[in-house]
């Protein structure tokens, strides 16, 4: 079976330009979730996130300062949370050149997914929205009554993320030596050098150093528009449909003519020679080993505090 390229997109302050668990503290606290001094860190640790970018720890501090209270609440009421919570956190801070980029992808016939370290009830919609083609998200384990339990199934982050695309790709037929992949943290240095084209978006001072002495590709994303100006809400086309199926093939058929003309298609890069893809596949092959080596430890679970 021919393998085909695929595209992979960290989330925060790569297709957003929050981190978007952060982004989501409000609504959480508007429905009695969590406390405003939880609110209260949570926007001061944003703050320095957006400042001075984050390493491994303050990444991990971030996201237990913000969860750790999480074991016991009801997922589909976190899950109701997000879907509502999408147009008013979300939709404003999507950036233009991301969207831009998951266009020329997909146009190349390339399917493009998510990889993000925040749970799936927050990434899902979000990927719905986008219109890309799925997600890789950590999995919070949830008990036989609902609730989560403060543990996760999967824990997508860091070198296990490669593990998640590793397997992905297995089951898809991609190519990660063809393959691109985007992110700002050097976090996600595994997850960039196991695909064929790294680009570093807006990248923190370590993941910088690390593109340049590797001679990755650098993009600034800097123009954060409103999802909705770009790409219809899925529940409008189900409308559409629901009102009459001429009238959606109409707006379908408009919409496609109209982002092919609006958006400007980046062609993909060219495809590595032999060599190129042997080299390729072995630093794939080292990236998956280190992850699975790193499995136990990535599957601690992330509402927990890890400081002490």
């Amino acid at each position: 079976m021919d393998r085909r390229p695929a595209a992979f997109f960290d989330l925060d302050k790569t297709v957003i330009a929050k981190a978007s668990m952060v982004a989501m503290g409000r609504p959480l606290y508007r429905e009695g979730l969590i406390s405003r001094w939880l609110l209260l860190r949570a926007l001061a640790g944003q703050l320095v996130y957006v400042w001075f970018g984050a390493d491994e720890a303050k990444l991990a501090r971030m996201r237990d300062n913000v969860l750790r209270l999480t074991a016991g609440w009801d997922r589909d009421t976190v899950r109701r949370i997000a879907r509502d919570a999408i147009e008013e956190v979300i939709e404003p801070i999507v950036y233009a050149e991301a969207l831009d980029l998951i266009a020329a992808h997909q146009a190349a016939g390339e399917p493009v997914y998510l990889v993000s370290a925040s749970p799936e009830e927050i990434v899902a919609p979000l990927a719905e929205h986008l219109r890309v083609d799925g997600y890789l998200a950590t999995i919070p384990r949830v008990g036989v009554d609902g609730r989560y339990t403060g543990e996760v199934d999967r824990y997508c982050y860091g070198a296990e993320k490669v593990v998640a695309m590793v397997a992905l790709a297995e089951a898809k037929g991609f190519d990660l030596a063809t393959s691109s992949a985007y992110s700002d943290s050097a976090t996600d240095e595994p997850m960039l050098a196991a695909v064929g084209h790294p680009v570093a978006v807006n990248p923190d001072r370590e993941l910088l150093r690390i593109a340049r002495e590797r001679e990755w590709e650098i993009r600034s994303f800097v123009r954060p528009v409103r999802l909705r100006d770009r790409i219809p809400r899925p529940d409008a086309a189900q409308s559409v449909a629901v009102g009459g199926g001429l009238v959606a093939v109409i707006a379908g058929t408009v919409t496609f003519w109209y982002l092919r003309r609006t958006i400007p298609v980046v062609p993909p890069p060219p495809p590595p020679g032999t060599l190129d893809r042997a080299r390729q596949a072995w630093r794939t092959f080292l990236a998956a080993t280190a992850a699975r080596a790193a499995s136990t430890r990535s599957r601690r679970s992330f509402f927990m505090d890890r400081a002490g």
